[in-house]
């Protein structure tokens, strides 16, 4: 799949869009694991997202996948699969903004991964951007733990974790997969490969949703599709080690929803976190262009 050159500030905006996207969602699946749990949550939503997905892979053309494109929306719906159940199980648990402060080891994660799976290159000023922002989180952690979690908060903590463990691995694949498809084509499959795993399960844990939670279900589904969208457009166009960063920028957003829809307190440990997360992926915007060569191999 050819690929067009584009600024890298153009990719890591529009990358930033779409964690902004996923970070409502994140509320609104908050919302509803809390109404009828994470299983059927991700299920009906994911299942939404698969006919928004379809659309939109209609609409950009429809091609049939290749065995390889094929293989790699097989794989990273799989992985997704279970880093979602993990990340929203626990999303019930902690407050939205410090869940992902827990996550922000997948950028760091994922740096080493293309490095040593793709051959990426990682340049000085992505290694300190990230390692600035992940400062910035532990700014945020370490200011307000004031006192002891809960039992419940721990078990959801080591959740997010591990979902995060599974989320570095997801980014890795996120930027092959944009060099063999486009981001309709990945939007549907990723979403119906999700749909089929979460199936196996249901005959025993599927429940049909009450009609109001149905708005809130369509809503999540429609800005998932949206932001895998665009994050595909994202990693088609830039590397895995310079959008990671981009990660961050999830953290203002879930402090900020987090506080407006459920009420939990926005501390000043947590602005001034946020500052320097928002600083740190200012600063790797300002990366020169890329060599598309050597993504032309990597696809």
């Amino acid at each position: 799949m050819s690929v067009r050159a584009v600024s890298p500030a153009l990719a890591f905006a529009v990358a930033v869009a779409g964690i902004g996207l996923f970070s409502i969602m994140d509320a609104f699946m908050k919302a509803l694991v809390l109404s009828i749990g994470v299983y059927n949550a991700l299920l009906w939503r994911t299942g939404v997202a698969t006919l928004f997905g379809a659309v939109t892979w209609k609409v950009s053309g429809g091609r049939r996948p290749g065995a390889r494109a094929l293989r790699l929306h097989l794989l990273r719906g799989v992985v997704t699969a279970a880093m979602a159940t993990l990340f929203f199980w626990g999303l019930a648990r902690v407050p939205m903004a410090q869940a992902i402060s827990l996550t922000y080891v997948a950028p760091i994660l994922a740096l080493l991964l293309a490095a040593a799976t793709l051959g990426e290159r990682v340049g000085q000023r992505t290694v300190l951007a990230s390692v600035a922002a992940f400062a910035g989180v532990l700014v945020v952690v370490v200011g307000n733990a004031r006192v002891a979690m809960a039992a419940e908060a721990m078990a959801g903590s080591a959740a997010i974790l591990a979902s995060a463990f599974l989320y570095a691995g997801n980014l890795v694949i996120a930027r092959v997969q944009a060099q063999a498809a486009g981001p309709g084509e990945i939007a549907f499959f990723q979403s119906a490969v999700v749909v089929a795993v979460l199936a196996l399960a249901a005959p025993w844990l599927a429940t049909v949703p009450e009609a109001a939670q149905w708005p809130r279900l369509v809503m999540a589904a429609l800005l998932a599709t949206a932001s895998l969208w665009l994050l595909g457009w994202a990693y088609a166009h830039a590397d895995t080690g310079f959008l990671a960063t981009s990660e961050y920028t999830s953290f203002v957003h879930a402090a900020v929803l987090g506080w407006f829809v459920f009420g939990e307190p926005l501390s000043a440990w947590t602005l001034a976190g946020a500052a320097v997360i928002v600083a740190a992926c200012l600063y790797t915007a300002r990366r020169r262009p890329l060599d598309r060569g050597a993504l032309e191999a990597a696809a």
